[in-house]
């Protein structure tokens, strides 16, 4: 078995598309309940949401190290969250992520982990 992570890329204006707090709770419960297939099939390793607006972006260059805020929510898409796979191989991981209701609000990168 390999394993794989989905990385959950979003519309920075996911939020503000939803109707209100019970439109986002319904949203988050479809979250919560895929993850919890996933942990009763043996597929989940992991996955965590990340936190929206923060982070730092790093770059080298000429021998000096830039450190910036981000990334911004003016991106066309906004990394959200991340769940890590046990796949057999990247068409499994497919066949596991084709009802991800993420697919509803943005888009999935599969990656297989290298483990070297």
């Amino acid at each position: 078995m390999a394993e794989f992570i989905l990385l959950l890329h979003q519309d920075p204006g996911f939020k503000t598309n939803l109707a209100g707090p019970e439109e986002l709770q319904a949203v988050l419960k479809r979250y919560k309940d895929w993850r919890d297939k996933l942990g009763q099939s043996g597929h989940l390793k992991g996955g965590h949401k990340l936190v929206d607006g923060t982070g730092r972006v790093m770059r080298s260059g000429n021998g000096s190290l830039s450190v910036t805020d981000g990334p911004f929510a003016e991106a066309k898409e906004v990394l959200g969250g991340l769940f890590i796979l046990i796949a057999e191989n990247y068409e499994e991981a497919v066949a596991i992520a084709g009802d991800c209701p993420h697919l509803d609000y943005g888009t999935i990168e599969i990656r297989q982990i290298d483990r070297v």
